[in-house]
Parts: C-alpha cells; structure tokens; sequence
C-alpha cells in the first residue's frame, strides 16, 4: 500500500533533523550524565521482568 506524498515528506524532514542533531551532538563530544549505576539498573530490571 503506498504511503501519501504528504508522509514521505515529513519521513525525510525528521530524517534530516536527526542526522543534523546527531552531528551535532558528535561534533560536541557530548556525554550523559547517568543517575544510576549499571549495578542499580540490573537490580531495578531483574524487579521489574520477574521469571
């Protein structure tokens, strides 16, 4: 089924915003201050995706 125009366009102008904030965010070296260890984070999903 083909998508209308309208969609694609808008496909292509988030694709094209995307890239450019990647880029950015690349060429900035930019890092994430994270608010929990990897240890916290196995604990909280081990609780949360009980077998």
């Amino acid at each position: 089924m083909p998508r209308p125009q309208r969609y694609r366009v808008q496909l292509e102008t988030v694709r094209r915003e995307v890239e450019a904030w990647a880029r950015e965010r690349n060429e900035a070296q930019a890092t994430v201050e994270w608010r929990f260890t990897s240890a916290e984070a196995r604990d909280w999903l081990k609780r949360l995706y009980r077998q």
